[in-house]
């Protein structure tokens, strides 16, 4: 009996011997995924940019993305997040609709900045999409859906036009789950704190369009792919009930009014 229970010790000890020098090893690096799957981002954001320049007509205008940039240069330096690895892209669509793909590009339909009453709103919604790149929720959304074996062949293999057209549309049509759309909410309060940037427009450009969808002449893909924009609203509002917010004007009302005309000419 004694030898029975000597041995069942031993194997146990072993096992946690292996089972410890195994969590030891960093197996991101030891397999290299982590490099693969930067590397992976990296292409898959220049295919899914360059399907939609082929498809799509950017807005190039100077004075356009100098107003919105000021407003993303501000958000980023007061968030230390590198602003030369976002690609901003302003594309000349009706559709009320942002989101960001592999790589930092960040796409904004020139509908929405038209939707937006002010420069808050806008800035809420960039500081949403950021989010969703500084948390990984882009790749994280691709990985579950498509798996890392398929974008890794989008990118190495020919004739996958068809199928890179299709996982696109996960990023512009379709939503995030709720757990990475709240962190994206919340995290982008916290950006527009730091930039002193009241989070309540945000809250109230989300809730106004769950409440008038109907009723808007274009397609709000921004609400279809946030669901429960109401319920995101008012957990906003919570959030920053009791924070100190100072409140600063990067456009003036003449800039903001000026730039929405400009996006009205050039559509």
């Amino acid at each position: 009996m004694k030898k029975i229970i000597l041995q069942f010790l031993t194997i146990l000890i072993l096992f946690y011997a292996c089972w410890f020098a195994l969590y030891q090893v960093d197996w991101m690096k030891f397999f290299k995924i982590e490099q693969i799957t930067k590397k992976t981002e990296e292409k898959l954001g220049d295919l899914y940019w360059d399907i939609i320049q082929k498809t799509e007509n950017e807005n190039n205008s100077d004075s356009i993305v100098y107003k919105v940039d000021i407003v993303l240069n501000h958000i980023c330096q007061a968030n230390n997040i590198d602003r030369k690895k976002i690609k901003l892209h302003i594309l000349k669509k009706d559709d009320i609709n942002a989101f960001a793909l592999p790589n930092n590009h960040l796409i904004i339909y020139s509908g929405l900045i038209e939707e937006c009453e002010n420069e808050a709103e806008m800035s809420g919604v960039l500081c949403h999409e950021i989010a969703h790149m500084e948390k990984q929720h882009v790749m994280k959304k691709l990985g579950k859906e498509v798996g890392l074996a398929v974008l890794v062949s989008m990118t190495t293999g020919s004739g996958n036009g068809e199928v890179a057209k299709r996982t696109l549309k996960l990023l512009s049509s379709n939503a995030y789950d709720r757990n990475l759309e709240s962190e994206a909410d919340l995290t982008a309060a916290d950006y527009l704190i730091k930039a002193n940037i009241d989070p309540e427009p945000f809250a109230n450009f989300l809730f106004r369009l769950a409440k008038n969808e109907k009723n808007l002449p274009k397609q709000v893909f921004w609400i279809s792919t946030h669901p429960d924009s109401e319920e995101r609203s008012l957990k906003i509002i919570e959030y920053i009930k009791n924070k100190e917010i100072l409140k600063d004007s990067l456009l003036s009302g003449k800039q903001w009014n000026s730039l929405k005309e400009q996006i009205k000419q050039t559509e």
